[in-house]
């Protein structure tokens, strides 16, 4: 089994790159250590993750709350059962609706085994999860930092990371995906921990930051 990100380690990982980093040293000094931020695997996070795509979190939470409530319970053969119109009627868009279902036919068809996605190396969890549609970059690099804890992720294309680092860096613009990658390079093997330290400087300098993420 690839390790995983603890509180321990995270926090052992957080004073190590603010040991080299002065901008990751300032928000550990105004903010302290960022939450884990940890969630289980499996299904309903990995549904609720497409839910997150483009979206605010409140939002998402929100949908995916309602689904549950209609659902009964989020497994993905009650979830088949339920089909798009359901889907739609709670408030999820056309197109997650049909992302979701796809992922609830591919776990039930045992196309995608999500019980073993946990013991791949980060690159064939990666191309595993991505082999479902809907589930791009992001959504799987999501998953591969909060569910499986991985210790070494960047999430591509995150637009809170890349404001967050805008506002650290007191950047003009904000940073391109390509730019945010390479910047990263620096905290390898770190970056899940960078990561989550940038989220919490950005969830701590808007309105209820903790209440936010998971």
């Amino acid at each position: 089994m690839p390790a995983q990100l603890t509180r321990v380690s995270l926090l052992e990982a957080v004073h190590h790159l603010a040991s080299r980093d002065r901008d990751l040293a300032r928000i550990l000094h105004r903010h302290g250590p960022p939450p884990l931020w940890a969630r289980r695997p499996g299904f309903p996070t990995l549904a609720r993750i497409i839910l997150e795509q483009q979206v605010s979190l409140a939002s998402a939470r929100s949908a995916f709350e309602r689904l549950t409530r209609t659902a009964g319970t989020m497994a993905p053969e009650r979830i088949r059962t339920l089909g798009a119109a359901d889907l739609r009627a709670v408030g999820i868009t056309r197109q997650k609706a049909r992302y979701i279902l796809e992922l609830a036919n591919a776990v039930f068809e045992r196309r995608i085994d999500l019980s073993q996605i946990g013991r791949l190396s980060d690159d064939a969890a990666r191309e595993a999860l991505m082999t479902v549609s809907g589930i791009g970059p992001w959504t799987a690099d999501i998953y591969l930092l909060m569910a499986l804890r991985r210790e070494d992720v960047w999430p591509v294309a995150d637009l809170a990371l890349a404001r967050a680092m805008q506002e650290l860096r007191a950047m003009r613009r904000t940073p391109s995906n390509l730019t945010l990658q390479r910047m990263a390079r620096e905290w390898r093997p770190h970056r899940s921990a960078a990561a989550r330290m940038l989220w919490h400087q950005y969830l701590s300098s808007r309105a209820s930051p903790r209440a936010s993420l998971p």
